[in-house]
């Protein structure tokens, strides 16, 4: 008996396990196929607990218990961040923050993230640096647990970097506080260190590794693209963590530290500002992802402007990396790169991810392959390619939906009207439809 979406949105109101138990259908107008870069016309995905079970051409409810109606609008597979940060959100008080938050406070703070992040059609992230004391880990189970409401977490727990480098929570902090990090806190300093270091994520239960061969913006020290990771520390990082399954993220801005990175074998590398000709040809060589960060950029060089919103050394960095992110990406989609969607989510406010699709078009990037880098492209990034990515027979039932076509309009994708993950609704008619158990 077909029931129509409100029927359907009362089911699951109170419980976020509501829909598991039935077979439903989930009628669309139009579906991105993402696999293909293209929209098919109408289809029907079945659903048949947390995966869909079958796809069908046009409107086809036949032996569904449940019936959610999205003929009207272009489902989508649920998207992908591959580079997000939910314990933390940039702001003016931020680096004063670090001396008085304790990791609780920002676990707190992050399960409005992770709501704010699925209600806006991401549901999953890769989260790639925490030094909140595994907040990540705690954040990941409860949602796992339906404790809280958020994405599909894999996460990296703290980043692995060298002392004072990119990676070092102590930077820019008084003497007296700073002290000397050390492998616990995931900072190396040889290739023993390397080794050790990915040996205690496995063992404080992380799912990727993230690593910090270059400076970067948001710490103090001087530089934001020197290598501050050597080449043998690298392949000391990546070998081991082989041996754990991990796929290994290089956060890496400079030319020399991307060098190194690529050499040692990351899966990919994160921002990747001064990517030029050679290291581009290099990435396809070793057939290394590139996961660009637009937003991120974009929000830095703004807020670098800003009197009192970053310390003067942050602020100057800022000017200098963050506007040429966006004609990077081009580039690198011209060349040949492959591309995997990121935002760095945190350094900008949670929830608006979608914006990368606007900036990743202005750079060149057609609309198809964005959305491909946020769905396939970033499921295989993953290693989750069976399982995610793509509206498909045997994948979990990650489903979103927007009004209008996707390919003509990015910005469509700002406003996510539906969104489902592993069969169960959390939000339709724009509206949150479930609370956490």
């Amino acid at each position: 008996m077909k029931r129509s979406t409100l029927s359907v949105l009362l089911l699951v109101g109170t419980s976020c396990t509501a829909l598991a138990d039935a077979k439903t259908a989930v009628t669309c107008g139009h579906v991105f196929d993402a696999p293909s870069g293209t929209l098919r016309n109408a289809t029907t995905l079945i659903i048949d607990g947390e995966r869909i079970s079958e796809v069908r051409d046009g409107i086809a409810t036949t032996g569904a218990d449940k019936v959610v109606d999205l003929s009207g609008l272009t489902c989508l597979p649920g998207f992908i961040d591959s580079h997000t940060h939910l314990m933390m959100e940039m702001g003016p008080k931020s680096s004063l923050e670090r001396t008085r938050l304790n990791g609780a406070d920002y676990a707190f703070r992050s399960t409005q993230y992770a709501r704010r992040t699925l209600m806006a059609g991401f549901t999953t992230v890769r989260d790639l640096g925490d030094h909140s004391g595994l907040g990540s880990v705690a954040l990941r189970n409860a949602i796992n647990a339906g404790v809280v409401v958020g994405p599909r977490v894999y996460t990296a727990g703290a980043a692995i970097g060298s002392t004072g480098g990119h990676g070092d929570p102590t930077n820019g902090l008084s003497h007296d506080l700073m002290g000397d990090p050390a492998v616990g806190e995931g900072i190396i300093n040889s290739v023993d260190d390397a080794a050790k270091a990915i040996r205690l994520h496995y063992k404080q239960g992380v799912d990727v590794i993230k690593i910090m061969p270059s400076g970067g913006v948001l710490d103090e020290g001087s530089s934001g693209e020197n290598p501050q990771l050597t080449l043998e520390e690298i392949r000391a990082l990546v070998n081991t963590s082989r041996d754990y399954g991990f796929v290994v993220a290089a956060h890496a801005h400079g030319k020399e530290a991307i060098r190194r990175a690529v050499v040692g074998g990351v899966d990919s590398i994160e921002h990747g500002t001064f990517l030029d000709e050679e290291t581009m040809k290099l990435m396809k060589e070793h057939s290394t992802w590139y996961v660009p960060t637009i937003s991120a950029g974009t929000f830095v060089a703004e807020k670098a402007k800003v009197p009192g919103f970053f310390p003067p050394q942050v602020a100057r960095k800022a000017l200098e990396i963050g506007p040429q992110i966006q004609a990077t990406a081009g580039r690198a989609y011209r060349a040949g790169v492959k591309i995997a969607f990121g935002t760095d989510a945190g350094v900008y406010p949670h929830g608006t991810n979608a914006h990368e699709f606007e900036l990743m078009v202005g750079a060149g990037i057609p609309a198809a392959y964005a959305l491909q880098s946020a769905t396939i492209n970033a499921a295989t990034l993953l290693h989750r390619e069976k399982d995610l990515g793509a509206l498909s027979a045997g994948h979990y039932a990650d489903v979103i939906a927007v009004a209008g076509d996707p390919l003509k309009d990015v910005s469509t994708l700002r406003s996510v009207q539906f969104v489902m993950k592993a069969g169960t609704v959390f939000k339709a008619g724009g509206v949150p439809v479930v609370t956490a158990d």
